[in-house]
């Protein structure tokens, strides 16, 4: 199965932690109550592009870089791309 499936199937099990909540915002410069449907919202979107390399899964949407941890699911961070 195709990396991109297989996190959309998983795709209630995103989460992440306080800190990652705080980082997420901060890099992305947001203030979003719950970032986690935000960003689940970004890698639902027919345009994301999403790739798995090691360990974790990249969403690259709007100059927005997801990074997703592929065991946990957890959302590590977020970043935008230059």
């Amino acid at each position: 199965m195709e990396a991109k499936e297989v996190l959309l199937e998983n795709i209630e099990k995103l989460h992440t932690t306080e800190m990652g909540i705080d980082r997420i915002k901060k890099n992305l410069k947001i203030d979003y109550e719950d970032v986690v449907e935000y960003c689940k919202k970004k890698v639902l979107d027919e345009n994301c592009y999403i790739y798995k390399q090691g360990k974790n899964y990249y969403c690259e949407i709007d100059h927005i870089k997801i990074t997703i941890n592929s065991y946990s699911y957890t959302i590590i961070t977020a970043h935008l791309m230059k």
